[in-house]
């Protein structure tokens, strides 16, 4: 099994489609990140009727962090129909100011040809280009 179809199908296992409240409601769609360090990170949606909810790939990046990690090689977002999609605008921010580096994430933009995207071709002429990072302690 390759890193793509290991990352599809790590989405897939925690993508459960629920009603948490008559407020929210989650999973619906999933994300899965394989870093630097080689672990692999699991998120999914949280849709709010205020809007305050998160995507798959924001709560797969929090569950890096959370584990002390900051560097991601490849993501996935699976959709309900089991398609995979780019991240949307709020997320591929995130991931570009994730690390010096993360413009060369890959992204898997179709499951079925393992159709590739690296980050910094979905957020072309990105602000913070030339900007320095300074390492982590």
């Amino acid at each position: 099994m390759d890193d793509w179809e290991m990352l599809y199908q790590k989405a897939r296992e925690v993508q459960k489609a629920r009603k948490l409240s008559p407020f929210i409601e989650a999973g619906e769609v999933a994300a899965a990140l394989l870093t630097r360090e080689g672990n692999i990170y699991v998120g999914v949606c949280i849709d709010t009727a205020c809007s305050l909810g998160m995507c798959a790939e924001r709560n797969a990046i929090a569950n890096m962090i959370t584990n002390g990690e900051s560097c991601i090689k490849k993501l996935v977002a699976v959709m309900s129909d089991g398609r995979v999609g780019p991240p949307c605008g709020a997320c591929r921010e995130l991931l570009m100011q994730l690390d010096q580096d993360s413009g060369n994430m890959e992204i898997l933009m179709d499951v079925q040809t393992k159709r590739v995207e690296k980050l910094k071709n979905l957020s072309p002429d990105w602000w913070g280009d030339g900007s320095s990072f300074v390492s982590a302690p």
